[in-house]
Formats: structure tokens, sequence, C-alpha cells
């Protein structure tokens, strides 16, 4: 039986880009400053407890296989979550550490629609509209329809895989039959 431990993630700052400032300034414009520096620290604390919880796998990570949000099909995947991981992401610096443990870090995402995401995301933020990725629609399904393909492709029979994965995304429930998943 394969399995597959849906880790729910949250966006800290670093993992935000070029939409940091729009979404900084949102935020702070609807909850005041305070509540932003509280919501950093509120990510922090997040991550540290996923760390935590998540320790105990580190023994097995030579057969464990990850799968990111936003992470593309590319050859590069381990040195863009190094990239990102060293710009400050809590997300991504786990990853590496997983990854220096033994664990494989597997290409998640497919290129094109990542991309046409991204395009979407700037017209908004260029507009001054809330992003439509706060929506679930055929573009993120198509997204979650590929993510479930690339884990079926590459989880070994009776492999483990940790996906990590943001809350608007409907991965699992995509999944074939004989993947049993579980919450983190």
């Amino acid at each position: 039986m394969r399995r597959l431990i849906h880790v729910p993630i949250v966006h800290g700052p670093e993992d935000l880009g070029t939409q940091l400032e729009a979404v900084r300034h949102a935020y702070v414009s609807r909850y005041g400053v305070r509540a932003w520096q509280l919501h950093l620290k509120s990510v922090e604390q997040f991550w540290n407890q996923v760390r935590h919880r998540l320790r105990p796998l580190r023994e097995q990570a030579g057969t464990l296989r990850i799968y990111q949000d936003g992470l593309p099909v590319c050859g590069r995947e381990t040195e863009l979550a190094r990239q990102l991981s060293a710009q400050g992401s809590q997300n991504h610096r786990l990853l590496v550490e997983l990854v220096e443990a033994g664990a494989e870090l597997v290409g998640t995402e497919d290129p094109e629609l990542l991309r046409q995401e991204h395009e979407r995301a700037h017209r908004a933020d260029r507009l001054g509209e809330p992003a439509s990725t706060a929506r679930y629609d055929p573009l993120m399904e198509a997204r979650d329809r590929y993510i479930a393909s690339r884990i079926d492709a590459t989880l070994a029979e009776t492999g483990l895989g940790l996906l990590f994965m943001g809350a608007l995304h409907r991965v699992i429930e995509k999944l074939p039959k004989d993947i049993q998943a579980a919450r983190l």
C-alpha cells in the first residue's frame, strides 16, 4: 500500500515573492500592523511544529518522496528549494533538511499551469484586484489533477510520500484508491 501524508502549508512572507508587498499591504489595511506581526510569528510557530512532528520520519528519509505546492517539474527541484530556503522560507528549509537526510524531492507541478497561475496573480495585482486564486476554479482543478498524476507515477508501491500543499488544493480526492492519504 502506498502512503501519503498531507502537510497543509501556511505560506510565510518569503514564499510570496513579488506578491509579498500586496499581501502585506492588504493585511495591514484590514487588521493593522500589530496583527501582521502576530501573523508572522504564528507562521514561524506553525513551521516549527511541522518540523517537530516530522522529525520521526528522518529515520526513513531514504525511502521518502516529497511533493511541494508550486514546485515545477524541471530537473532543478532541489536547487530551487535551496534558493528559497536561503531566502528564509521555512517550508523550503524543511524540504532541504529532509533531502539532506536522504529524501527525494519530486517535481510536483506542471510548469505551464504554474506560469498561467503566476500570470493571473500578476494581472490581478496590477489591476488592484484580489487574486482569483482565492477560490477553486478550472486552473486549480487542472493543477490538482496534474499533481495527483505525478504522485501516482512516482510514489513507489510500498512508498511513503509527504505532500506539502496549500489549503485551497483538492489533490487528495484525485489520488488513485491504492494511495492511502492521511493529514499530518
